[in-house]
């Protein structure tokens, strides 16, 4: 299976955001309305959600919805108040050595990702982060070298509250240190349970648990994979080797690694995973380094760097093959077509 990893620099919702939407709608319409419209908050109860819990953000939804068509169901997806459940894996570590970094894989299925790297300035600061559900972030870092990032946190609880892509897209938004991005996680609800790793220029970092029915926690822990304190949702955490990549990434920090000796943990099991026919393989390797306020790409076979000062729009085609065998990189002269959903 190929899939397109496209980098697009576009300040404002324009024609290069609205092609994406125009490829991953249908497959976001469905499995948004997979329970019925009736399931889903009207497009007012989440207009007021967002103004209350994340008011500086609303000139910049209200931007994006209007880019979608500014149709009703475009913008109840795109505020994310109480979607549909949805899981995923992913590992996390914070370096705080003398290159301070956030190192992670995204683990989950090769067909329902969508794969922009998205260079932006939606609220007029410089943001690149992966896209999910077509503005939100899945990780990223801002030109104040404030850098986050998410994992699931292996427990079925729900509750009303935000899909935690748009969290994270409001905090690179509107935080410049980890002390203001602690505060935005305490504060806005979320509607399922995620760690977020964080990490900014001055070097202070944090590992947060935030979920729908407990308060948010800042743990004293600078690996994360999918449990929090303990596995949950035990048949989840085998699926995924959470305790095993958990266990594996904490030998390898113990040793105070540099960032390459840490990526080297990642680029091999039991952190890296090939089960891409489940769900779990590792579709990327991201690298974001606050001083520099640099992001990096990286596959076995192929590394992909860009900057809040130096981004540059392109494509790279990954080839991923069931079981052992590590994905294959190649040059892309086109785009993809599919949607899909963290």
């Amino acid at each position: 299976m190929n899939i397109v990893f496209e980098a697009i620099a576009e300040d404002r919702p324009g024609p290069k955001w609205r092609a994406i939407y125009d490829r991953h709608w249908h497959a976001y319409s469905r499995w948004f309305m997979r329970d019925g419209m009736k399931a889903r908050p009207t497009y007012l109860a989440s207009l007021r959600a967002i103004r209350r819990h994340m008011p500086e953000l609303v000139p910049a939804y209200e931007a994006v919805a209007e880019a979608a068509g500014g149709g009703d169901l475009e913008a109840r997806f795109l505020a994310m108040w109480c979607p549909p459940m949805y899981v995923g894996g992913c590992s996390q570590a914070i370096l705080t050595g003398a290159e301070p970094a956030i190192i992670r894989n995204y683990d989950y299925s090769p067909k329902l990702l969508e794969g922009t790297w998205l260079a932006s300035r939606l609220a007029g600061k410089r943001v690149i982060a992966m896209v999910d559900c077509l503005w939100g972030v899945l990780d990223g870092i801002n030109e104040d070298g404030l850098a986050a990032s998410l994992a699931f946190g292996g427990r079925t609880a729900v509750a009303d509250g935000f899909g935690i892509p748009i969290v994270m897209r409001y905090l690179l938004e509107f935080a410049s240190t980890v002390a203001e991005a602690v505060t935005i996680l305490r504060r806005v609800p979320v509607h399922m349970s995620y760690t977020v790793s964080l990490l900014d220029r001055a070097g202070h970092h944090a590992t947060v648990f935030v979920a729908p029915d407990r308060p948010t926690e800042i743990v004293d822990r600078r690996i994360a994979t999918n449990h929090q304190h303990e596995v949950e949702w035990p048949r989840h955490a085998t699926a995924t080797r959470s305790l095993e990549r958990a266990e594996s990434l904490d030998q390898s920090l113990a040793d105070n690694p540099d960032t390459e000796t840490m990526l080297k943990a990642f680029l091999r099991p039991p952190a890296y995973q090939t089960s891409y026919g489940r769900g779990y393989g590792t579709l990327y390797t991201a690298i974001y380094r606050p001083e520099d306020r640099s992001a990096e790409l990286i596959w076995p076979a192929a590394r992909w760097r860009q900057s809040c000062a130096s981004f540059a729009e392109g494509a790279r085609t990954i080839l991923f093959a069931e079981g052992n065998a590590p994905p294959r990189v190649r040059p892309a002269k086109g785009v993809a077509i599919r949607g899909g959903i963290l």
